[in-house]
Parts: C-alpha cells; sequence; structure tokens
C-alpha cells in the first residue's frame, strides 16, 4: 500500500520549476557574464560646475601635500649641514642684493641652492638685513648659520700697526702696502708728527684715505688733550714745538720708565740755552723720513754737519717732529720728571745713566765706551773660537 503526496502520483498537473535549468553550449558556458550595471548618476552629479568643483578641490588637497612637503624639505635643507668642508671668507660688497648673494655662495660651494638660501632669507624676514663686510664661514655651516652671520655684521677685522717712532714716510709705505685697504694713496704726505703712533682695525674694503683721515684725526685729538693739561712752566712755545720734541723723546728711548726723565733732560737744557745734542736729529737732518740704513754708523763728519735739524749745530728745536711720537712720550714732554739731569748716555742694557754735571757725564761715557769695546772683543773671541773649532772638525775628517 503506497501514501500518495498532494500532487503526487494522483494524476493531478505539476507546477514548472521556479528557475529552471536551460543546457548551455560550451561556447556559452565560456563567455562572460553580464556584471550588475551601475546605478544611474543623478542629474545633479553630471552638472559642469559639480565637476570643476571636484576638480578644483582635488588639486588644492594635492597642492597643499606637495607645498606642505616642499616646505618640509626645504627647511631640512636651510638648517641641514652645507657642503664646505673648509672654512672659507666670503665677501659681501654694499648695496648686494639677497639673490647675488645666494647666486655668489652657491658658485663658491658654501651652499647647496641658492633659491632656497633666497626663500629662507625672505621666511625669515631678513630680506633687507643681511650686511655689507667680510665674514668667515666655518665649515660645515648651514645656509641658517650664514644668514646669521650675514646679519650679525661681524666681518673679519684687520688691523695696521704704526708703532711709536716710525716717520710718516715709513708709516705711508706700510699703508700702501696692506692688501685689505683698497683706493689710492693720496697725492701729498702730510706733516712730520700728525700719524697716531697706534694698531687701527677695520674691515677689508676700507680706503686708504679714510685710514689716514682717521689717524690724522686721533692724533689731533691726543695732541690737543695732553698739550691742553701741560705743566705750566714748559719752555716751548706751541703745539708744533710740543710734538718736536717728543718726537725726540720718541726716538731717545723705548724705556717706559724713563721718558718722562729723558724729557726732563731736554727741558732743563732748553731752560738753560744748551744745545739739546741729540744723535736722533742728526740722522733726520741726513736722511730725513726714510730713516737711517741698519748698517750705517754715525760718523764724527755727521755730527759736525749743519742741518735745520742737527741740534748739535743749532739752538733750540728742530722745525719740525723727526717722527711720530705715541701718548707716552706726549704725555713725558707735557709733565717731566723734576730733576736737574743735563745729561744721560746709554748703560748697556736698553736704558741710560743720567747726570747731572759734565764729569759725572764724562765718567758715565767712558764707562759706556769700556762696555762697547769690551763687546767687540767678545764678538772678534767668538769669532775666533768659531774658526778654530771648524778647523779642528775639518783636521779629524782627514
Amino acid at each position: 500500500m503506497s501514501i500518495n503526496t498532494p500532487g503526487q502520483g494522483d494524476g493531478a498537473p505539476r507546477s514548472a520549476p521556479a528557475n529552471p535549468i536551460v543546457p548551455k553550449t560550451a561556447q556559452e558556458a565560456l563567455r562572460p557574464e553580464k556584471g550588475t550595471p551601475p546605478p544611474k548618476r543623478s542629474r545633479a552629479s553630471r552638472n559642469q560646475i559639480v565637476v570643476f568643483m571636484n576638480f578644483m578641490m582635488s588639486t588644492a588637497v594635492l597642492a597643499i601635500l606637495a607645498g606642505g612637503a616642499a616646505l618640509y624639505f626645504g627647511k631640512q635643507e636651510f638648517n641641514g649641514e652645507g657642503p664646505s668642508t673648509v672654512p672659507s671668507t666670503f665677501l659681501v660688497k654694499p648695496s648686494t642684493g639677497v639673490a647675488d648673494i645666494a647666486d655668489q655662495l652657491e658658485r663658491r660651494g658654501l651652499i647647496s641652492d641658492a633659491r632656497i638660501f633666497r626663500i629662507g632669507v625672505r621666511a625669515y624676514g631678513n630680506d633687507g638685513s643681511l650686511k655689507a663686510g667680510e665674514y668667515e664661514v666655518q665649515a660645515g655651516a648651514s645656509m641658517h648659520d650664514i644668514m646669521e652671520l650675514l646679519k650679525s655684521g661681524k666681518s673679519v677685522q684687520y688691523s695696521i700697526t704704526i708703532p711709536e717712532g716710525l716717520t710718516v714716510e715709513q708709516a705711508w709705505k706700510r699703508i700702501a702696502e696692506h692688501e685689505a685697504l683698497t683706493g689710492d694713496m693720496p697725492s701729498g704726505m702730510p706733516a712730520e708728527g700728525t700719524l697716531a703712533a697706534d694698531t687701527q682695525r677695520f674691515t677689508r674694503g676700507l680706503t686708504r684715505q679714510q685710514i689716514i683721515n682717521k689717524m690724522l684725526a686721533d692724533q689731533k685729538e691726543l695732541v690737543e688733550t695732553i698739550w691742553a693739561r701741560r705743566t705750566a712752566d714748559l719752555p716751548i712755545a706751541d703745539v708744533n714745538e710740543f710734538v718736536t720734541l717728543a718726537s725726540i723723546v720718541e726716538k731717545e728711548t723705548a724705556r717706559g720708565d724713563e721718558r718722562s726723565r729723558v724729557a726732563a733732560v731736554f727741558i732743563n737744557r732748553l731752560n738753560k740755552g744748551m744745545r739739546l745734542q741729540s744723535d736722533p736729529t742728526i740722522i733726520y737732518g741726513i736722511f730725513g723720513g726714510k730713516g737711517k740704513p741698519a748698517d750705517r754708523p754715525i760718523y764724527r763728519s755727521d755730527i759736525d754737519k749743519p742741518t735745520p735739524y742737527n741740534t748739535y749745530t743749532i739752538k733750540g728745536l728742530p722745525p719740525t717732529p723727526i717722527a711720530n711720537p705715541g701718548k707716552a712720550s706726549l704725555e713725558a714732554v707735557a709733565n717731566p720728571s723734576k730733576t736737574k739731569d743735563l745729561y744721560f748716555v746709554a748703560d748697556g742694557s736698553g736704558g741710560h745713566v743720567f747726570a747731572e754735571t759734565l764729569d759725572e757725564h764724562n765718567e758715565n761715557v767712558a764707562r759706556w765706551r769700556a762696555f762697547q769695546r769690551k763687546v767687540v772683543e767678545d764678538e772678534k773671541a767668538a769669532d775666533e773660537a768659531k774658526k778654530d773649532a771648524t778647523t779642528t772638525n775639518a783636521v779629524k775628517k782627514k
């Protein structure tokens, strides 16, 4: 006995399957089927303004990202170690713009990119703050370091020294030969004794005329200041005589502890109407501002040779200074020691011995000459000993 379910085996008609399977050929089975179609775009999304705005927003985002990346890497480059491997000097001429400075720095190999340097300087607000001058750029200095250096104005300093006792002509030669100074020398030299005997500091590019003008102004101010506080009873008529006597003192001694005493000897002689009898005045009368050659002694004939400067043959002071005196010699003449000394002579140790009377002075001179003879004898003995040693060595080699 069998049990029939409804619709089965009872002769009732059967319904068709919901998804009938349709047989496919092999070619149809391999053909790709169509995917699900995209939803239809709305009318608003197809509007040209919306399309343009989307494009602009995308472009802006990309630009911001690119700008940020450029800013980051530019800042890294600006603050990072520079390409130079050794210290260098860099000259910025007056009225040079940032663009020219950047180009010169790149050509010198002190920075890697002139464009980044220009942008960095302007970003820091220093476009008009870089100063003219010569700067020492350290090895590996970053663009930021160089910017700060040029902003500081701390240029390389040079100096020229005019020692006390140099003549104007000798000082003139030093100024003309200094390589850091620029420009031609003036056509004429100033009066003797009018240049400051000092060290002048300056930056490259200063003209020779400018350094001379400063030396003249410094000396004028110094002389007038000391002259204004001089001892009242000096036998000196004017500033020219004051500087003249100071220049003689300058040439007579380099010892600071005896300048005022040397000045006193000359002041005492002037008060008594005695000739000054200063050897440096003989030399200036013969050789002028060029100075005596180092190997040229003073002969007896030089002492007797009359010149406007030879204080062995003239009374009083020479017509002009014989050198540029320094502050110490000017001070010594303005306020000399209170002594009765009328003579002095070298003592063989770089200084002098002083005397009030001629007899005492003659004794000092005799000692000085004995010292000189001993020096000559010692030099001869040393030469003979050297010759004997050379001969002995030669014999031993044979």
